[in-house]
């Protein structure tokens, strides 16, 4: 293993079987798919990271932390993307 940049380790498959390589790569290839069919089924994951992002490059904040604590637990949020849904859907 290597370190990279942030303590994030790089992992070296080739000390892996070929037979354990091949099950990680199925692996990876579900997840994938599980996770496509969950971001299908629930629009509001979409809505809610691009709503997030957006105040974040319009604000600008000091602390992104903070603000995303702040921004994600706004007793409002579920108000704010319900709207942003019911906006997207009258516009399709």
């Amino acid at each position: 293993m290597m370190a990279g940049r942030g303590g994030l380790k790089k992992l070296d498959v080739s000390v892996l079987s070929a037979e354990q390589q091949e099950k990680l790569r199925e692996f990876k290839i579900k997840t994938r798919i599980d996770n496509e069919r969950y971001l299908r089924s629930h629009p509001e994951v979409d809505v809610l990271i691009g709503n997030f992002l957006r105040d974040v490059l319009l604000k600008r904040p000091a602390d992104i932390r903070e603000f995303a604590a702040d921004h994600f637990t706004n007793p409002n949020l579920q108000v704010v993307i319900g709207s942003k849904m019911k906006r997207n859907t009258d516009m399709d």
